[in-house]
């Protein structure tokens, strides 16, 4: 082994051990949110039910539902946290764009559902008690607000964020609930209550629409958006040295992390040490931290390959 290849490996090393850092800070953040969300998840449905309110009941079932949601993003983070193995080379840092994937077709679902309640609630209007909807809306807005500060603080990969989505997501459901239980209490007016869950699940669907974008982009190797393709290949294939550049891939192996691969068609093979450096050094420039490169020589008889980039 080269010096070069002992002070790459020492890299990788610190890199892999900041994030196995990064996700277990992450995975405990995750732990204590879904304490307390499922603690008053529980309190707070029964209050709803015994007042009538399907703003209380709802933003109850949408707690469950981010229960669940914090429990398999804290599961996914300590997945994600595992070191590489003979079987999964990269790690398993792709189980957080999985969860974050189920996490945004959960909420559609969940939009869906309280959807439909509040339209039938619209055409049977049912009595509700609005003291109890709104002090129990507050404190379930505290919880909330306490959840997502939690959160927050932490690591804010495509996990974190679909998770603190489902929180966010149910915070306004306690604004809702608050709201509606100040109008039915001071002026009896029932159908608040259906009318504020239907604007909450219309603002809840624009977010998970766009956290579905995102997690299956992913989820099925897209390019991340943050990377433009073209330019990332013709700044490697402007490297002195470098004929150019084709077969180039860059890939999510994790919420946050990437990697690429291309192949270098070099105009003579013996630069190639250096030409890697500044190869790494652009790529690592971009946050890209797992990186194959393959050198060619130009001289080299073979097909002219089908996706490549000049200098």
């Amino acid at each position: 082994m080269t010096t070069t290849d002992m002070a790459r490996d020492d890299h990788v090393a610190e890199h892999d051990h900041d994030h196995a850092h990064q996700h277990s800070a992450t995975g405990r953040a995750l732990g204590i949110a879904l304490i307390l969300t499922l603690g008053f998840s529980a309190v707070e449905l029964i209050a709803g039910w015994r007042a009538g309110s399907l703003a209380l009941i709802a933003d109850a079932g949408h707690m469950v539902t981010d229960g669940a949601s914090l429990g398999l993003s804290a599961l996914a983070a300590w997945l994600a946290s595992l070191p590489p193995s003979r079987r999964h080379t990269y790690g398993l840092g792709k189980s957080e764009l999985l969860a974050a994937l189920i996490n945004a077709v959960s909420m559609l679902v969940v939009v869906f559902l309280i959807g439909w309640e509040a339209w039938q609630r619209l055409q049977s209007p049912a009595l509700i008690d609005g003291a109890t909807v709104g002090v129990v809306a507050v404190i379930g807005l505290v919880i909330n607000l306490l959840v997502a500060w939690i959160l927050s603080r932490g690591e804010q990969n495509l996990n974190v964020r679909a998770a603190l989505l489902h929180v966010m997501g149910d915070a306004l459901g306690s604004v809702a609930a608050i709201v509606a239980g100040g109008v039915i209490y001071f002026t009896g007016w029932t159908p608040i209550d259906p009318l504020l869950s239907l604007l909450i699940g219309g603002l809840i669907l624009s977010s998970s629409v766009r956290l579905l974008k995102e997690a299956l982009h992913g989820t099925l190797d897209g390019v991340p958006p943050r990377i433009d393709l073209g330019a990332l290949g013709r700044r490697l294939a402007g490297v002195p040295g470098v004929q150019e550049v084709h077969d180039l891939h860059v890939w999510p192996i994790g919420a946050e992390r990437l990697a690429l691969s291309a192949h270098v068609r070099l105009e003579d093979l013996a630069s190639w040490p250096q030409i890697l450096h500044a190869l790494s050094e652009i790529a690592e420039h971009l946050g890209i931290e797992h990186v194959t490169f393959q050198p060619e020589s130009i001289r080299r008889i073979q097909a002219e390959p089908v996706n490549f980039i000049r200098r």
